[in-house]
């Protein structure tokens, strides 16, 4: 094998007709080497000192490299040092030269826009390890592709990953989650069934495309990171591996570059934002002066700044955990309990932990439904936390970082003890993505811009078109306008007090009548509901309603075409003794968990 000057740009390892080229970064006056082995072999069977180009980059170029022949380290003055543009690994831990050409097929992008975007967070390994999963690769991303029909069954249309590049796992405390230095261009080996991370990966994202489900990989680098390798990096995993966006760090600098980037405009890059999480909870325990800010966040479009809408997330409470913990419970991390977010926002329902207590279980679930309708009836892009669609616990541990065990998998037991809550996400997905106004293309403004003689949106209470903005509200009413989406009005009753509370009806307009489709008791009907009184509906404390407009002359129940197998109403409207039934109250309920 000869070798000559080496191209400079771009970094790592470059194939050209006459050669592989390999190019890295040092601080000049290094004496760079590269340290050629044969694959298998930890001593070297060649060395080519590498020549200063331009700056601080060394290149050199070796011919007649066979692929999968050869593996590569740096050698710099005396320290061997792996390449941080690394692509993939061998199973000796050393950089592979040349990765074998993968085919593509008709591999196409879902591209989704914002507004239609149902994402779902997880952990390639947490997803599937437990032995519950059913899958035969678990653990890895052959898991995650066996998964894919449950999925797509629920409803989701893009994963959000945590890191999948080759990290550094430790072993008196595993970095579970992969935050931290690692190589950011080689994905993670022991991730994939065949220990071939590169080969995994890619298959995981075509079939991910099959199904229509977008991938999303958080990548939040190192603040030590130059802004050049992050492009760099994005760059390559949009190109080599089809990868449809990014989670980045918003208090990195490289983050605006990446905004700023033509190569990757039709990528979504995203960042995580707490605020949404931190207003929602703290409405849903019944916070005072929450109102003003719920409003904001039930109307605001994530396109713009790339959030995403979540209750829970990885650092953090699970859904489960946020109605079952008052403060969390870290002591296995070995840390004193001193790790981990100490505001959580969260209430237990009367009860630290696991309760067979009637009462508080019955509350819990009705906490659990009002979390996920916060969630997916704002018009923001809604983000699931694998798990929480069947109450998935961590044992009130909200910094699961080194917990690479069944403290930080996924329970896929829990799936068949929470059926129920499972079916009602799926149905609650359903409905979202059937109704418009809870994903409008453009924010809504409050004003009547089609002058249809109402508000696209528009907030209400116990007086209509009048909310109550005093402190201690705690209840809201939200009429959508479908005039604009040629589509359906809606209208969601909100009350996060312990007491129930009345609220008036806007009229849906001439010809048309208000249907009770789902709330906080029943999850989604299977067949919506006529109101008896058009003009006023009373809400028990701590639930949710929501109504849509249909047509008067329609007199039979309407069947909204979704999955659930709950109550279905045997009459044409609500009579007096039904609404008595919806409005009832559980106060005396609370007051004994409150008690116990």
């Amino acid at each position: 094998m000869k070798n000559t000057q080496g191209q400079q740009l771009p970094m790592g390892v470059t194939v050209q007709e006459d050669g592989v080229s390999f190019s890295v970064a040092a601080k000049k006056g290094k004496a760079c080497c590269l340290l050629l082995y044969h694959a298998g072999e930890k001593e070297p069977c060649a060395r080519y000192p590498m020549r200063q180009s331009e700056g601080a980059v060394y290149t050199v170029k070796v011919t007649d490299i066979q692929s999968g022949a050869y593996a590569y380290e740096y050698l710099m003055d005396e320290e061997v040092v792996t390449d941080p543009y690394t692509k993939a690994f061998t199973k000796e831990n050393k950089s592979q030269v040349l990765i074998p050409e993968y085919d593509w097929e008709d591999d196409r992008y879902p591209a989704y826009a914002y507004k239609d975007v149902i994402a779902y967070s997880l952990h390639v390994r947490g997803f599937t390890q437990d032995s519950y999963s059913k899958v035969a690769h678990r653990g890895t991303f052959e898991g995650v592709i066996e998964k894919l029909p449950y999925l797509k069954d629920l409803g989701i249309n893009q994963i959000q990953c945590m890191p999948v590049y080759s990290f550094l796992e430790g072993k008196r405390k595993p970095n579970y989650w992969g935050y931290g230095p690692g190589y950011f261009f080689a994905p993670k080996n022991s991730y994939s069934a065949i220990s071939d991370g590169v080969r995994s990966l890619k298959n995981m994202v075509k079939a991910c495309h099959a199904a229509e489900i977008e991938v999303v990989l958080e990548m939040p680098f190192c603040p030590e990171t130059p802004i050049y390798q992050v492009l760099d990096c994005l760059r390559y995993y949009r190109q080599e591996y089809h990868i449809d966006g990014y989670i980045l760090n918003p208090a990195a600098a490289s983050t605006r570059a990446a905004y700023e980037d033509p190569y990757l405009q039709d990528c979504k890059l995203m960042v995580h934002h707490t605020e949404f999480q931190n207003v929602m909870r703290r409405f849903l325990k019944g916070d005072e002066g929450m109102v003003e800010a719920v409003t904001y966040w039930l109307r605001h479009l994530s396109e713009k700044e790339g959030s995403f809408n979540y209750i829970a997330a990885h650092n953090g409470f699970t859904l489960m955990d946020l109605v079952s913990y008052e403060g969390k419970h870290n002591e296995a991390n070995g840390e004193n309990n001193q790790d981990g977010p100490d505001y959580n926002y969260s209430w237990n329902c009367g009860a630290e932990g696991p309760s067979r207590k009637k009462a508080v279980v019955s509350l819990r679930r009705g906490q659990l439904y009002n979390a996920l309708f916060l969630v997916f009836l704002a018009q923001g892009t809604p983000c699931l936390l694998a798990g929480d669609e069947f109450g998935n616990s961590q044992k009130g541990n909200n910094n699961v970082y080194c917990q690479d065990n069944p403290t930080g998998w996924v329970n896929w037991k829990k799936l068949t003890t929470h059926q129920e809550l499972h079916d009602f996400v799926r149905d609650l997905i359903a409905f979202r993505k059937r109704y418009k106004v809870f994903h409008p293309a453009q924010e809504m403004s409050g004003t009547d811009t089609t002058r249809c003689g109402v508000p696209d949106v528009s907030y209400h209470g116990e007086y209509a078109w009048r909310i109550e903005k005093e402190v201690a509200s705690r209840q809201l009413g939200v009429y959508y306008s479908g005039t604009s989406l040629e589509a359906e009005d809606c209208y969601v009753a909100y009350n996060m007090h312990w007491l129930p509370h009345s609220y008036a009806l806007p009229s849906p307009g001439k010809g048309k009548c208000w249907h009770l489709a789902l709330d906080t008791d029943r999850g989604v009907l299977s067949k919506s509901i006529k109101l008896e009184d058009q003009k006023r509906i009373e809400i028990r404390e701590r639930s949710i309603a929501v109504l849509i407009s249909c047509e008067e002359d329609k007199t039979e129940l309407r069947n909204t075409n979704f999955h659930s197998k709950g109550k279905t109403a045997e009459k044409k409207s609500v009579s007096e003794t039904e609404k008595t039934d919806i409005v009832t109250s559980d106060a005396e309920k609370e007051k004994k968990c409150r008690q116990e």
